[in-house]
């Protein structure tokens, strides 16, 4: 399908300019003769500034956005407040954000807005097709904020786009997305989950490069695409694959109950970096399509093993001797054996109370 490629003269602002996408969004907008200036927005400094780029140090809920975008045709608000957990008091979420954002967007008459929501919205379930097209209803799972923060920014965009006829929003939903500069926050507590035991059957899984998903943002900028679009590499790999790449090893097994409580425990003494609200991401298929993305036009460069391999060290599994192996392994069936025991006694102990 041919782009519908963005009128020239165009003034571009980008929310999030400073990080690992930030700067690799910032670049491909520069770069385009058809973009006169682009206003490169975040909390830090952006290094390297590209030419035609004006830099500000702001806090998006602290800033003067009306101002700032004064004369914007496109905003791309890449700008993101939430991990897994809530925010503390008084610190926007994402929610909120975009709706700053797109009020600012009211304001100055702009065009499209490109708004960065996130695959894990639509929750991991055991019924899930997959894979998830953009029909897919957004189930974000309970206790995970973040996944409805997104699913807020979605609702804010919708609402927004209603109320706002002729204008496009493009909301790209992306899978695990992994960078050789270091992971966000999912992708790092996922990878970390690797210490918790998890059910039987893992669900397959996908890591999609960050760059990559720099070039789905500016392709949806230069084309003005509106609606959801799911952001990810062809297919998905399984989970053997991925402790293959990680470098060999293991994974605990345990029923998801017992799985969820130990990564509870563990989350609550301080000893795991994996909050249990994102167990089920381990053990239920939330993989996407990404059909729609690429009969626009876009083509992922690297695949789920590539994209992995490169943001990954290889496991400290690999380099431990094959007895050393064994006696991990000894040890950990022993912790599974411990969450097993610790799950009867609390059930021998509910059934004495009714009784």
């Amino acid at each position: 399908m041919a782009l519908d490629v963005s009128r020239g003269g165009s003034t571009v602002l980008i929310t999030g300019a400073a990080s690992a996408l930030g700067r690799r969004v910032v670049a491909l907008v520069a770069a385009d003769a058809d973009v006169e200036r682009v206003l490169a927005l975040d909390q830090r400094p952006l290094a390297d500034v590209p030419a035609r780029v004006e830099s500000h140090v702001v806090a998006l809920e602290q800033a003067d956005l009306k101002r700032l975008a004064h004369d914007v045709t496109v905003i791309i608000h890449l700008a993101q407040a939430t991990g897994a957990v809530a925010a503390s008091a008084g610190v926007a979420g994402d929610g909120a954000l975009a709706r700053l954002v797109l009020e600012a967007a009211s304001a100055v008459g702009a065009e499209h807005v490109v708004l960065l929501s996130s695959a894990t919205a639509y929750g991991a379930w055991a019924n899930n097709p997959v894979p998830l097209t953009e029909e897919a209803p957004l189930r974000p799972n309970p206790g995970l904020w973040s996944a409805f923060e997104k699913a807020e920014v979605e609702r804010a965009a919708g609402e927004w786009r209603d109320d706002h006829p002729g204008v496009t929003v493009s909301l790209l939903r992306p899978t695990v997305t992994v960078c050789a500069q270091g992971n966000g926050w999912l992708a790092r507590a996922l990878a970390r989950s690797s210490v918790l035991p998890v059910v039987e059957n893992e669900p397959p899984a996908q890591f999609l490069d960050v760059a990559d998903l720099a070039s789905a943002v500016d392709l949806a900028r230069r084309a003005r695409l509106n609606g959801p679009l799911n952001v990810a590499p062809d297919g998905w790999i399984d989970g053997d694959t991925v402790r293959a790449l990680a470098g060999g090893g293991f994974r605990l097994r345990a029923p998801e109950r017992l799985a969820v409580r130990w990564a509870g425990l563990c989350w609550r003494w301080g000893l795991g970096a994996t909050p249990p609200e994102l167990l089920p991401f381990t053990a239920h298929p939330w993989v996407v399509a990404n059909d729609r993305l690429k009969a626009e036009g876009w083509v992922p460069m690297s695949s789920n093993e590539e994209a992995y391999v490169a943001a990954h060290e290889p496991g400290r599994w690999a380099a431990l001797s094959a007895t050393r192996r064994r006696e991990v392994a000894l040890a950990a069936g022993g912790v599974v054996l411990l969450a097993k025991a610790m799950g009867i006694a609390a059930m021998v102990r509910r059934r004495r109370r009714r009784r």
